[in-house]
C-alpha cells in the first residue's frame, strides 16, 4: 500500500510561517491578505487537528512561539468590528484603538485588517478563520503555562472584543470556551472580569439558542466565580437570572448539568442579589425537582443550591412553598443513616436546616417532615458537638409553639439543653444580617422616623414579651440586631405570705449595676442564651418537675451558675428560684436528691465531680464566688422550705415517708433535715414515724445516688444540729486530753535493779520474758486476778505465774493497770501510728486482754488512747473506718462524733461514713447505733427521743 504523500501542513515550522503572515510578521509591506487565506485556512486546519491534538503539541506550539501571531491574528480580528453604533445596547463596546493598544502589539505597521469594519457581521472566511484560531487557542489555554504566556501577551482584551462584535453562535462558543479556560487562574479571572467580559456573557446567555455554545457560555461564567467578591459582581451584574430561566426552560441535560454547577458556584456564600435573580427567574421550583433528579451530579448540586439559598432569609418562605423543606429534610436525613456520608457532607445541610427554623411556615413544614427528631438526633451525637450551639439557637424558633415544645420535652431536649450551657461553644461562624428571619424583615426608617408599620411591629413585640415597653425599641431596630428576649416573667411578689416562696435573685448575682433601671438593662446574651431562654420557657410550665426537676437538668443548671467565667446569666437564676417556689416541684426536689444537691453544690462548695477526689480547680475563683453561690443556695433552700411547711407540703412529705416506694422513703427521710426547720415536723416525721432509722438502715444498702453517702453524712450533721442546737455551737471534745499530761507511773519503782518494794510475784509471758509484780496489788484489781492469784487455783502457790497468749507490748499496759496506774502512759504503747492497721495489731491484743482480765477501766483508756491517736483533729478520714473495725462499741461513737462533728470539713465527713460502711458491712447495727447515739445525744445522758416507727 503506497504511502500518503506528505503536505506542507505536516510541518509545524510552515504552519507557523503562514500563522505569523497572516499576522503581519516576517512579510515585508502591504501583503493582501486574501491571497494567503486558503494557506492560512489549511495551516490553522493543521494546527488544531494535528499538530495541538498530539501528545505535547500544546507546549511545542507555544516554545515555537505560536502563541504571539494567534493572539496577534485574534487582535486584527477584534479591531474588525463593527462601529460603536451597531453593537447591541446591553453590551459594552470597546473602541478599536483601546482594543488595539490593549496588549503588546507584535507590530506598530498597520497591516489591512481581515474584514471591513463596515460588515455588520464576518464573512464566512473571516468566521471559519476566528472559529479556527479560537479553537487552537481555547486548546492551548488548557494548560497553565499557556495561560501564563496569553496573559503576559494581552490576549484577554481581544477575546472581548470578540466577544462583544461577533455575534455568530459558533465563535461566540470557542471565545466563551477560551475565556472559561482562561478563568481557571486567579490573575486570568481578575482580568476577565476587569475586561466587561461578564455583561458581554449574560447577553450571549440570554440571545443564544445554541446548547454547545450557551453550556461554554454558563461554564465560564462557572469559571469567573472564583472568589466571594467575583461571585458578588456576577450577582450584581445580572449573571444569576438567565441561569434560572434557562433552567425553568427544562433545556437538555448537558445543559442542565451545566447550569446547576454554575448555579452552585455562584450561591455559595449566598448573596442577596444572587437569591433574588434566582427567586425571581423561577428557579427554585426546578430546583426542587432536580433534587430528584436519576444522575448523581445533578441531584447533589441542586440540593447544595438549595441549602446555600437558605442563607438569604428573604427567599426561605419561597424555598419552603416550592417544597425544599421536605427536600433538604429528607436528604440531611439519608446522610445520617447507616449508609450515609460524612459530617462534612453534612454540614451544609445542618446549617440549612436550622436556617429554615427561623420562619414560623418553614417550621411547622419542618416539624410534620420530622425535622424535631432529626434536631434531636444531632444534639445527641457527641461528633456533631461543632453544631449544638446552632441546633440549640435553632429551637428557639419553637419557643411558642406549644405543640413542639412537648415533642421535645418527649424527646429528652432538657437534659441536653441543660449539658449545652457548660459545654465547648462550636466553630460555627456567625450568620449575616441577612440570614435574619423573614418574619420580621428589615425596614428602612432614615432619619429615625416612626412608620406606622414600625408602630405595628413595635405593638406586636411588646405584646408577644420581647419588649418590656415603648422605650425598650428604637425605629432602628431589627431581630437580627439584638436576641430575642424572654416573655415577662414573674416578679418579686412585694409581700410573700406564709406558703409563697421567695421568687429573688441573690444580690451579688445580679446583674444591673447601681442606678440602672430594669427598662435599660441588657441581660448578658452569650452561647448560652439560646439554650437557657428554651428551658425558662420550660420552666414556666405549670408542672416543669418532670424535665426539669431531674439529676441532670439541675447539675446542669448548677455547673453553670458556679463555672461561669463571668458572672451568670440572670435567667439560669430566675430558672432555679422559679421550680424551687413551684408547690408541684417539691416531690421532685426530694426524690431525686436535688435539696441535698443545692446545698451541697451551692452552700458547701461540693460539686459532683469533687467527689470523692476533689477537683483540682483554681483557688481564686472558688473564694470569690463562694460567699455569692452561697447566698444564692441558702435562698434556693428557703424557697423549699416555705413549700415544705405549707400544709400541701406537709401532706406531701407525709405521703412520700409513709407511702412511697422504698427509694422514695430514704430520699424524703434524707431530705428533711435540709427543708424542715419546724420542730414538731421533723419531730414528728424523723422521731416519731421513723425517718431517721430509714435512713440510718440505707446506709449499708445499694446506693440510690451517687453522692448518696455525701448527702447522708450532711443530713445527719444538719438533724444533729436540730436536735442540739446549743451543743452544735460548742461541741466537748471527743476524746479526753489528760493523756497529754501524764500522771506518775506507780510501777516503775518495780522494774529497777532495787525494787521498792520487793515483787513477791512474776509473770511468765509466751517470749520468756518475766515481769514483776505484787500478788495483793493484782488480785485487789480485777476479780480475774483475784480468783487465779488468792483463790483455790494452783497460780495461788506459785511465784512464776503463766500469762499465755500475751505479747510484751500488750502485757505492759495491764501491768501498769494492776498496779494502779491511770493515765501514765502505758496505754499508749501498743498503739500504732495514724496509717498503719488496727485489726491484728498489739493494740486489738491489748484490748482483747484487757476484756479478757475484767479490766474494764483499762479497756476505757486502751480505747481512749486509740481515739486519741487515730480520731484527732488532724487525722485522716480513712482512720475513721479502722477503728470503727475493733468492733467497740465506745470507739464506734467515737468514730460516729468524729464524722458528724459540727466544726468538720463536709467531704471529710462523707469520706469517713464511706469508711464507716465499708468497716460494717453487713452487720449495719452496730453503726445504726453509733450514729443514733451521737446523733440524738444519747452518749451525754440526755433522755431519747421516741424513735417508734
Amino acid at each position: 500500500m503506497a504511502t500518503a504523500k506528505p503536505t506542507p501542513t505536516d510541518s509545524l515550522s510552515f504552519c507557523l510561517a503562514q500563522l505569523t503572515a497572516a499576522a503581519g510578521e516576517g512579510l515585508g509591506g502591504g501583503k493582501d491578505t486574501a491571497t494567503n487565506e486558503t494557506p492560512l485556512g489549511r495551516a490553522l486546519l493543521a494546527l488544531r487537528t494535528r499538530h495541538v491534538k498530539a501528545a505535547g503539541g500544546i507546549e511545542r506550539f507555544r516554545a515555537r512561539g505560536g502563541l504571539r501571531p494567534l493572539l496577534a491574528l485574534l487582535r486584527r480580528a477584534s479591531a474588525a468590528g463593527p462601529a460603536p453604533s451597531q453593537v447591541c445596547p446591553g453590551s459594552t463596546p470597546l473602541s478599536v484603538q483601546s482594543a488595539a493598544s490593549a496588549g503588546p502589539a507584535p507590530s506598530s505597521d498597520s497591516s489591512p485588517s481581515i474584514a471591513s469594519s463596515s460588515s455588520p457581521s464576518p464573512p464566512a472566511r473571516l468566521r471559519k478563520t476566528l472559529d479556527l484560531a479560537l479553537s487552537i487557542l481555547a486548546n492551548c489555554c488548557t494548560e497553565g503555562a499557556c495561560r501564563a504566556e496569553v496573559r503576559r501577551l494581552g490576549g484577554i482584551l481581544p477575546l472581548v472584543t470578540i466577544l462583544q462584535y461577533v455575534k455568530t453562535d459558533s465563535i461566540q462558543n470557542r471565545t466563551a470556551r477560551a475565556l472559561g479556560n482562561l478563568a481557571m487562574e486567579p490573575e486570568s479571572c481578575d482580568n476577565i472580569h476587569s475586561a466587561g467580559a461578564v455583561p458581554l456573557l449574560v447577553e450571549s446567555l440570554m440571545a443564544c439558542q445554541d446548547s454547545q455554545c450557551l453550556q461554554s457560555v454558563v461554564r465560564a461564567l462557572r469559571n469567573l466565580a472564583d472568589s466571594p467578591q467575583h461571585r458578588l459582581a456576577l450577582a450584581q451584574q445580572g449573571a444569576v437570572r438567565p441561569l434560572a430561566e434557562l433552567l425553568a426552560a427544562a433545556p437538555d441535560p448537558e445543559l442542565t448539568l451545566a447550569l446547576v454547577r454554575a448555579l452552585l458556584e455562584l450561591s455559595r456564600g449566598c448573596s442577596r442579589a444572587c437569591a433574588e435573580q434566582l427567586s425571581l427567574g423561577g428557579g427554585l421550583g426546578p430546583l426542587v425537582s432536580l433534587a430528584s433528579h436519576p444522575k448523581k451530579a445533578v441531584r447533589e448540586a441542586s440540593i447544595l443550591i438549595l441549602a446555600n439559598l437558605c442563607a438569604q432569609g428573604l427567599v426561605r418562605p419561597a424555598l419552603g412553598n416550592a417544597g425544599g423543606v421536605e427536600v433538604l429534610l429528607g436528604e440531611l436525613q439519608r446522610r445520617r443513616g447507616p449508609s450515609g456520608a460524612g459530617l462534612a457532607s453534612q454540614q451544609p445541610l445542618v446549617r440549612a436546616v436550622c436556617l429554615l427554623c427561623r420562619e414560623a411556615i418553614n417550621r411547622a413544614r419542618l416539624r410534620d417532615a420530622g425535622g424535631l427528631e432529626l434536631l434531636m438526633g444531632l444534639l445527641r451525637d457527641p461528633c456533631a458537638s461543632a453544631w449544638h450551639p446552632r441546633v440549640v439557637a435553632a429551637l428557639v424558633g419553637f419557643l411558642y409553639d406549644t405543640g413542639a415544645l412537648g415533642r421535645l420535652q418527649v424527646l429528652g431536649l432538657v437534659p441536653l439543653l441543660a449539658g449545652q450551657l457548660c459545654g465547648e461553644a462550636g466553630d460555627e461562624e456567625e450568620e449575616g444580617r441577612e440570614a435574619a428571619s423573614w418574619d420580621f424583615p428589615e425596614e428602612q426608617t432614615p432619619e429615625r422616623v416612626e412608620a406606622g408599620s414600625f408602630r405595628s411591629l413595635r405593638s406586636w413585640l411588646i405584646s408577644e414579651g420581647y419588649a418590656a415597653g415603648p422605650g425598650d425599641i428604637s425605629p432602628d431596630w431589627s431581630p437580627e440586631r439584638c436576641p430575642p428576649l424572654p416573655p415577662p416573667e414573674p416578679a418579686e411578689p412585694a409581700s410573700p405570705t406564709r406558703g409563697t416562696a421567695l421568687l429573688r435573685t441573690p444580690r451579688a448575682l445580679r446583674t444591673p449595676g447601681p442606678g440602672r433601671s430594669p427598662a435599660t438593662t441588657e441581660e448578658p446574651w452569650g452561647r448560652e442564651g439560646p439554650a437557657l431562654l428554651l428551658l425558662s420557657r420550660f420552666s414556666q410550665a405549670p408542672d416543669p418537675s418532670g424535665a426539669l426537676v431531674t439529676g441532670p437538668a439541675l447539675c446542669g443548671l448548677l455547673a453553670y451558675v458556679t463555672g461561669a467565667p463571668g458572672p451568670p446569666n440572670p435567667r439560669a437564676l430566675r430558672i432555679l428560684a422559679r421550680l424551687t417556689c413551684n408547690p408541684a416541684c417539691l416531690e421532685a426536689f426530694v426524690r431525686s436528691y436535688g435539696a441535698a444537691l443545692l446545698r451541697a453544690w451551692l452552700v458547701l462548695g461540693v460539686a459532683p465531680d469533687d467527689w470523692p477526689i476533689l477537683r483540682a480547680r483554681p483557688l481564686s475563683r472558688r473564694s470569690q464566688h463562694q460567699h455569692q453561690h452561697r447566698e444564692l443556695g441558702e435562698m434556693l433552700l428557703q424557697n423549699l422550705s416555705v413549700q415544705a411547711e405549707s400544709p400541701f407540703g406537709v401532706g406531701a412529705l407525709t405521703h412520700l415517708l409513709l407511702s412511697g416506694s422504698p427509694e422514695d422513703r430514704v430520699a424524703c427521710a434524707l431530705t428533711l433535715p435540709f427543708i424542715c426547720r419546724k420542730p414538731s415536723l421533723w419531730r414528728r416525721l424523723l422521731l416519731d414515724q421513723g425517718g431517721l432509722r430509714l435512713l440510718l438502715s440505707a446506709l449499708t444498702q445499694p446506693a440510690p445516688h451517687p453522692l448518696f453517702l455525701f448527702f447522708a453524712a450532711d443530713s445527719l450533721s444538719c438533724l444533729q444540729g436540730l436536735v442540739s442546737p446549743t451543743r452544735s455551737l460548742a461541741f466537748p471534745p471527743a476524746i479526753p486530753l489528760d493523756l497529754d499530761l501524764p500522771s506518775p507511773c506507780l510501777y516503775e519503782p518495780l522494774l529497777g535493779p532495787a525494787p521498792i518494794p520487793d515483787p513477791d510475784l512474776h509473770f511468765l509471758l509466751d517470749s520468756g520474758l518475766r515481769l514483776p509484780a505484787q500478788r495483793a496489788a493484782s488480785s485487789t484489781a480485777s476479780p480475774f486476778f483475784r480468783a487465779l492469784l488468792a483463790g483455790n487455783f494452783a497460780e495461788a502457790q506459785m511465784d512464776l505465774v503463766p500469762l499465755r497468749g500475751l505479747s510484751p507490748s500488750a502485757a505492759w499496759p495491764v501491768l501498769h493497770h494492776l498496779h494502779g496506774c491511770r493515765g501514765c502512759g502505758a496505754s499508749l504503747g501498743p498503739i500504732p501510728p495514724p496509717g498503719q492497721p488496727l485489726l491484728g495489731s498489739e493494740a486489738e491484743e491489748a484490748l482483747e486482754a484487757a476484756g479478757r482480765f475484767l479490766l474494764p477501766g483499762l479497756e476505757e483508756e486502751l480505747e481512749e488512747a486509740v481515739g486519741h491517736i487515730h480520731l484527732g483533729p488532724q487525722c485522716s478520714p480513712e482512720s475513721v473506718g479502722e477503728v470503727f473495725r475493733l468492733g467497740r462499741p465506745r470507739l464506734a461513737a467515737h468514730c460516729a462524733r468524729w464524722t458528724l462533728g459540727p466544726g468538720q470539713c463536709p467531704r471529710k465527713r462523707a469520706l469517713a461514713l464511706v469508711g464507716l460502711v465499708e468497716a460494717a458491712g453487713e452487720e449495719a447495727g452496730p453503726l445504726t447505733e453509733a450514729l443514733l447515739t451521737v446523733v440524738m445525744g444519747i452518749e451525754q445522758g440526755g433522755k431519747s427521743p421516741s424513735l417508734d416507727y
